[in-house]
């Protein structure tokens, strides 16, 4: 039995986890009462009697939470943006060449960003396998379901008496601080961070990660690019799709509800579209912390996923 403690299991991502581990049988959750819920001293007993402890925080609060353990065999992984690009901090994609064996010894993982984990996805095999140089200049756009801006997003979206500009989608981070890129910049190996266009729409959970490519900007061509995802995702919950069911279209919802990504390449040999959908709330944040989690346990990592 694996005793796990969620720090900050009143929030979306915390009370997503608490649901999912509930489920299982060879969990068994800390859990502190409301009255001492936020009360430092039985968050620290907590934290240091759990075998797994995730942060569901803001970033100060997860390095403030992460500071008060002191069990050298409390296994941590933070899903706030406060650990990943951290020294000492293993970035948790398990996908990612090399990186399911470090995850798997770790004591500190970083969980990834939503945004991030579609990018992520799409460039790093790129360039591990020499189709792209770490000095590409990249753009990227990603839509993404309102569930994604946490508890006051979805009152907001949700209200009755909603703001008439919520019906439509809305791009942020417009001034390119978006607090996702410098693990996407960091994880891929790139020498500059992309432009990236972050874009919330009226819809609950689901998103769609787009960089678009000229061919000279790649090493590969079209066919090429498809077989380097073919063969870099051969184990995971990341998959490379030839097509879809979906024709000329591609619903950024498509992956709601489960904790797997879909990788597709389009376009022709002038112009490329790499995709990966995925649901925001799944591979983009709890779902990919209980596969971190499966992985420091030495189970199967897809117990418990949506897949």
């Amino acid at each position: 039995m694996t005793n796990v403690f969620i720090d900050g299991g009143a929030g979306t991502t915390g009370l997503n986890i608490v649901s999912r581990l509930s489920q299982r049988r060879d969990i068994h959750l800390i859990m502190l009462p409301e009255e001492t819920r936020k009360d430092p001293a039985a968050r620290r007993d907590a934290l240091n009697a759990a075998d797994v402890a995730f942060l569901c925080l803001p970033d100060d609060a997860a390095r403030e939470a992460a500071g008060m353990i002191e069990n050298p065999n409390t296994a941590v992984i933070d899903t706030s943006t406060a650990h990943r690009v951290a020294p000492g901090w293993v970035y948790g994609f398990p996908e990612l060449k090399g990186q399911r064996e470090k995850i798997q010894v770790s004591k500190r993982v970083a969980n990834p960003g939503c945004h991030a984990s579609g990018f992520i996805a799409l460039v790093a095999p790129l360039i591990s396998e020499g189709a792209l140089a770490p000095d590409a200049a990249l753009s990227c756009f990603s839509l993404t379901g309102y569930s994604g801006g946490g508890k006051k997003m979805i009152a907001e979206y949700e209200a009755p008496d909603k703001n008439p500009l919520f019906s439509a989608p809305r791009q942020y981070g417009l001034n390119q601080q978006h607090k996702h890129l410098p693990e996407m910049k960091a994880v891929c190996g790139l020498d500059i961070a992309p432009i990236f266009c972050p874009i919330v729409a009226p819809y609950y959970a689901g998103m769609e990660v787009t960089v678009a490519l000229f061919a000279g900007q790649a090493k590969a061509s079209l066919d090429e690019i498809k077989a380097i995802y073919k063969a870099y995702y051969a184990q995971g919950v990341v998959r490379f799709a030839d097509e879809t069911a979906e024709g000329n279209f591609l619903s950024a919802s498509a992956y709601a509800g489960r904790d797997d990504m879909e990788i597709t390449v389009n376009g022709n040999e002038e112009r490329l579209l790499l995709t990966a959908r995925f649901d925001n709330l799944g591979k983009g944040a709890c779902g990919a912390a209980i596969q971190n989690m499966n992985l420091l346990m030495g189970v199967e990592e897809t117990t418990g996923l949506v897949v």
